[in-house]
């Protein structure tokens, strides 16, 4: 009975001390001051989420921000663009601050977001920076265009 009691009580115990580790490994960490560039374009486009200070992300849209930073490594399909996505770069040669789509289809671009390069990661099929429903260019499958003109959407073609 003793040794039972013992054993009781060491379980609760246990369970006392796991079920206190998850409430302080779920604290939030503060992300800090969102850069500058993310900072509007959370202001312009609704639905965003900050995920950090150079990153969001807005679900609904299957868009993301990213302004890269010193520090950023990470494997890239085309130029800053991740493999299987389209990429729209605010400076040349797909370079500089991106808004990606993981989805095919029409995506509109953020008014206060200037296009001048889109990069196509996806391994098949082509991208087509569009003012309306002018064709400004077409980008094969892991490639990357500098743009002219002003880009209001990006068709993505099967």
């Amino acid at each position: 009975m003793k040794r039972a009691r013992v054993m009781l009580t060491l379980l609760v115990a246990a369970v006392f001390a796991i079920g206190s580790v998850p409430a302080v490994a779920n604290a939030a960490e503060p992300v800090g001051d969102p850069d500058p560039q993310i900072a509007e374009m959370l202001d312009a486009v609704p639905g965003g989420i900050l995920i950090d200070s150079n990153h969001a992300v807005w679900p609904e849209l299957d868009m993301e921000m990213t302004v890269p930073r010193a520090s950023d490594v990470a494997a890239r399909a085309v130029g800053g663009c991740a493999t299987g996505k389209i990429c729209a770069f605010n400076a040349y040669f797909a370079d500089g601050s991106a808004l990606s789509f993981g989805t095919c289809g029409i995506h509109s671009i953020p008014s206060n977001f200037t296009v001048k390069s889109v990069a196509n990661a996806r391994s098949s099929g082509t991208a087509q920076p569009r003012n309306g429903t002018t064709v400004l260019a077409t980008i094969s499958a892991g490639t990357y265009q500098n743009t002219s003109g002003t880009v209001t959407n990006i068709r993505c073609n099967f």
